[in-house]
């Protein structure tokens, strides 16, 4: 009731009078049925705009920090996410990591659309980077579509460590679904993951205009503030795993060539 009430009579209106969204493609989500919405991870706000303007609700897998603040602002927080449809989602890997995709699973199993951002955190600089195999994972296992959404212009809109948007037009589109069924049989097969996380990253980068970094955006950003400069610093698990796992290389469909082999991670945070 309150993800209702906020969309279409408070949050919502007011929103898009401010920002004016422009959308395309939002024919291409699903009318009923489960799928995944995967998105490029430009802004906080990302999780606000997009669900404002897809018709059905969208469960987004959040970082849990969003859920464990302390005092007045932090207990806010953590109402306002639960309170509008997001799932809290422990990045640390192992058996936290994987029990969070599996609260995403039940999203899937119930028919559900479930929201996530394979970069697995916010771009630092507005370009794209490598996806991680946690959005393959799910759509293989759940034998549902995966739907590319290109989120235009949040970056501008708010900065990170800014806490005050700025108001501009932003806007998003919506490609095509993506149908994974043919490997279903292979949900658990590291190159088939990977081929599949190419895949939908090629259709964001299509979609979205963005130059590509053949590097996880974590990595970047952990370089950025003067901590390890190997990617394995920075890398986590595959949440399924107790352990580092690594990357069988690039495959087919693969947005770019001759990536380095590094640990990947679920990589479903909201807004990292």
């Amino acid at each position: 009731m309150f993800y209702w009430v906020m969309k279409r009579i408070f949050l919502g209106p007011v929103l898009k009078l401010l920002f004016r969204p422009w959308v395309k493609g939002l024919d291409n989500i699903p009318a009923q049925g489960a799928a995944i919405i995967a998105s490029n991870h430009l802004s906080f706000s990302d999780s606000i705009f997009m669900p404002l303007m897809v018709r059905r609700p969208v469960v987004f897998l959040a970082k849990s920090e969003y859920f464990t603040g302390t005092g007045v602002k932090g207990r806010l927080t953590a109402a306002f996410f639960r309170l509008t449809n997001q799932l809290p989602m422990d990045r640390s890997g192992g058996a936290a990591s994987a029990a969070s995709l599996t609260a995403g699973m039940d999203v899937l199993n119930a028919g559900g659309l479930l929201g996530i951002y394979p970069e697995g955190t916010r771009s630092p600089d507005g370009r794209l980077y490598r996806g991680k195999v946690g959005v393959a994972r799910l759509a293989l296992q759940a034998g549902v579509p995966v739907i590319p959404v290109a989120m235009i212009g949040t970056d501008k809109v708010q900065p990170i460590g800014k806490r005050l948007p700025n108001i501009r037009r932003i806007g998003m589109i919506f490609g095509e679904p993506l149908d994974f069924s043919q490997y279903r049989e292979q949900a658990e097969d590291r190159t088939v993951q990977r081929k599949v996380t190419d895949e939908i990253m090629s259709q964001l980068l299509r979609l979205s205009g963005q130059e590509y970094v053949d590097e996880y955006a974590a990595v970047v950003k952990l370089r950025l503030a003067g901590g390890p400069g190997e990617p394995d610093a920075a890398a986590e698990p595959l949440a399924s795993h107790g352990g580092f796992v690594q990357d069988s290389g690039s495959g087919p469909g693969s947005p770019a060539s001759g990536r380095p082999d590094v640990t990947d991670d679920a990589g479903t945070s909201a807004a990292g």
